[in-house]
């Protein structure tokens, strides 16, 4: 495909020459004729020496000896690209012979049914869904057009998603939240978890995350929020629209995200705390309470990121900080 081609699809201003595309790869692994792109400042000085043909830049990004497009948004350009060139598998539709599907379940036009999946009573589901091998859907649960499964994916009784929801491989909606209570012997008695777990339009559970239902209510996750592998949505949680939980996220029961909070990996957040809106908590931060709106947060507890890092920074001085005290302890004990 020519360059020129991908800038018009990709919405960039090309600089330079023309040239035939014939792939799109990381700046690292980029060979003649293919695409990269620079989007983390980390990677600017690879741009020099990077062997791909073209890169795709910011607007302001210095000059290359090479063709470039230019974008606004070079990682999107770049998301863009790549999908002229790799088209996921299709799925004819039809049911394998393997599927059990309970005849009361009702399935719009255009469905694929894979291999042994199983569907209970009094589901619906609508139009183009795809359902590959091993996937369970529990009797009662109602999901929307274009839903994808991947194998393995489950949904429990009662659930409700929307349209264009992704699971895959591995990920549970709706599975029991963690509810116990003592009886008079010591013993936990299992709370019977009745609320279904809800997701809205355009979510996306990548592999095995778990989205609980509730003990009463519902857990709903709003539109078109993307949860990584590996993550918890405790039971009672709401997460907000466009929210991003990334690699082994654990929210605890009644937990309230705002709308484009980010959650970096491994972060946890205690229960019933509200994060506002637009929040930003980096890796492996802990998060006890409450957040205001637009915070960035880091450490446990979570506080403010630029005074973490300058907590981090002085935590690094410790010894030599320490020997100092020392030395000037033993200086006043002299006089």
């Amino acid at each position: 495909m020519k360059l020129s081609e991908i800038a018009s699809s990709v919405e960039a201003r090309l600089e330079g020459q023309d040239m035939e595309i014939t792939a799109v790869t990381g700046i690292e692994q980029a060979g003649p004729g293919d695409l990269t792109f620079v989007a983390n400042p980390r990677y600017a000085s690879a741009a020099k020496t990077t062997r791909a043909s073209a890169v795709i830049v910011a607007p302001d990004f210095p000059a290359l000896t090479r063709p470039t497009l230019r974008s606004p948004n070079p990682y999107l350009a770049f998301a863009r690209a790549l999908e002229l060139f790799y088209q996921p598998p299709s799925y004819a539709p039809g049911v394998h012979s393997t599927a059990v599907i309970h005849d009361s379940v009702r399935i719009g036009a255009h469905a694929h049914i894979g291999a042994y999946v199983v569907i209970d009573e009094d589901v619906e589901i609508g139009e183009c869904c795809v359902l590959l091998p091993h996937v369970v859907i529990y009797r009662g649960a109602r999901i929307g057009d274009n839903f994808f499964a991947h194998a393995h994916a489950v949904v429990r009784e009662y659930c409700r998603l929307g349209h264009g929801v992704v699971l895959q491989n591995g990920a549970v909606v709706g599975g029991d939240g963690f509810g116990f209570a003592k009886d008079g012997t010591g013993a936990w008695r299992k709370i019977v978890q009745s609320g279904p777990a809800v997701l809205e339009d355009e979510v996306e559970v990548q592999v095995n995350a778990c989205v609980d239902r509730a003990s009463v209510g519902e857990t709903r996750v709003r539109r078109g929020a993307k949860i990584d592998n590996l993550v918890q949505v405790g039971h009672g949680s709401t997460v907000g629209e466009d929210s991003l939980l990334c690699a082994q996220v654990g929210l605890a029961g009644s937990t309230e995200l705002g709308k484009n909070v980010i959650l970096a990996g491994q972060v946890g957040i205690a229960g019933h705390c509200r994060i506002g809106d637009g929040v930003v908590a980096t890796a492996q931060s802990g998060v006890p309470n409450d957040v205001a709106d637009g915070k960035m947060v880091s450490g446990y507890p979570a506080m403010d990121n630029k005074q973490w890092l300058r907590c981090v920074a002085a935590f690094q001085r410790l010894p030599e900080i320490l020997k100092a005290v020392r030395g000037r302890a033993g200086t006043t004990s002299l006089k």
